[in-house]
């Protein structure tokens, strides 16, 4: 008999989203973990791949129905759900959701499995509902995994403000990030050029990056506007030509208006010579590659519980700059002492000067970064302690008890 498999309830490639981006790299590192049982996915309808079972269909009310029924089908080790509030939000004719109800109705549904749910957005200050979500979902879970110390440690404050108990089946598992993505200082000159990145297109020996999907949150704007003072600033201290790359493209048509205003406006600095737009899909080998040719990043955005940009920041050892205070964004720069915090456009521009006019500091954030990847967030690391939350689930399962493990403070 074949051992049980993994299901890992999620997106998943093709869809254009984070979590499915997530799902994709984690079910890979779980796999390399589990060697001897399949890893699958039920996924959206959208989802596409060997093992993934295109199922979620969010134009029915009672689409948990039909997962729970894929589920008992494919009998389990354990379920691992990647959660996000609009992954399984149910909205009727009238456009009103129904709060994750249905998910909830799911986690019931399949409550004799032993269930992981790791939820992607919980701000260190909880709106009502979301404290509320929480706790309910904490009940009907075996581990609630987050992914930061400050989200535990706030829940820890916050809940009791309600005069609710604190789950003690918490367990604090960080975003991954791919441990094999590092390219020689020569490979990087031949994906400059593979990329037409290189000087013979034009492009300046050094490279400030703003890599991503282009929606408002991003804030490119704010980089945009000052990169002119900056550059020249930085060629008087240093006689040294630097390009800004803004490489991305749009994913969310309701952000079509920022999109278009800040194509046109790198365009505008490109024809100045300082800068270069590139368009692509930001995911994939390709994310890494256009990302890998930055001497280092700006990653200006203003809502980040934690960023699967930053999880390609640090898969590549890359010196960075993004803002603060802001959730997973900062906690990671402060663990990981491999990136500048600004809260100001003045700090931004000090910050930005001071990365590419000091190179010596720009490898002390990069050797930072290195031993952060190898010793807390790569995801050969990451898969582990999955395995560890699987195993503290099934114990849970099997004796009918909770998990409960100790707080943050």
């Amino acid at each position: 008999m074949s051992p049980k498999p993994i299901v890992i309830v999620s997106s998943y490639p093709p869809r254009l989203c984070g979590i499915a981006t997530f799902a994709e790299e984690a079910r890979e590192f779980i796999q390399r973990a589990n060697p001897n049982r399949d890893v699958l996915v039920v996924s959206h309808t959208d989802g596409k791949g060997n093992g993934v079972y295109p199922i979620i269909d969010l134009d029915r009310r009672d689409w948990w129905k039909y997962v729970a029924k894929k589920i008992e089908e494919l009998d389990p080790w354990v379920v691992h759900i990647e959660h996000e509030y609009g992954l399984y939000e149910y909205k009727d004719n009238r456009g009103i959701g129904d709060g994750n109800e249905g998910f909830l109705n799911l986690l019931d549904a399949i409550s004799e499995r032993p269930l992981i749910v790791e939820p992607h957005t919980v701000h260190g200050r909880l709106r009502d509902f979301e404290a509320n979500f929480i706790y309910r979902l904490s009940q009907r879970v075996d581990v609630l995994i987050l992914k930061c110390h400050y989200q535990k440690w706030r829940l820890e404050w916050t809940l009791p403000a309600y005069g609710w108990e604190v789950p003690k089946n918490i367990m604090v598992i960080p975003h991954g990030a791919r441990p094999d993505k590092l390219w020689s200082p020569e490979e990087i000159q031949q994906l400059r050029k593979e990329l037409g990145l290189s000087e013979e297109n034009g492009i300046a020996p050094h490279i400030v990056g703003m890599i991503g999907w282009i929606q408002s949150n991003k804030r490119w704007d704010i980089l945009l506007s000052m990169w002119e003072k900056v550059h020249d600033e930085i060629f008087r201290i240093t006689g040294e030509d630097w390009d800004l790359l803004a490489a991305g493209a749009m994913r969310d048509p309701n952000h079509r208006i920022e999109y278009e205003k800040w194509k046109e406006q790198t365009l505008e600095l490109q024809q100045k010579g300082i800068a270069h737009y590139y368009e692509f899909i930001p995911r994939g080998d390709l994310y890494y590659k256009v990302m890998a040719v930055c001497d280092f990043i700006v990653l200006p955005s203003i809502d980040e519980t934690q960023s699967g940009t930053l999880a390609r920041i640090i898969a590549l050892r890359k010196p960075y700059i993004t803002t603060a205070p802001m959730e997973g964004l900062t906690a990671q720069t402060l663990e990981s002492e491999g990136g500048l915090l600004f809260t100001t456009r003045e700090m931004l521009k000090k910050k930005i000067i001071r990365l590419a006019t000091d190179k010596r500091l720009r490898q002390e954030l990069s050797n930072n970064l290195d031993r952060y990847l190898k010793n807390v967030v790569s995801w050969e690391r990451v898969a582990q302690q999955y395995n560890e939350a699987y195993e503290l689930a099934r114990w849970a399962k099997s004796r009918g008890k909770r998990v409960e493990l100790s707080k943050e403070f």
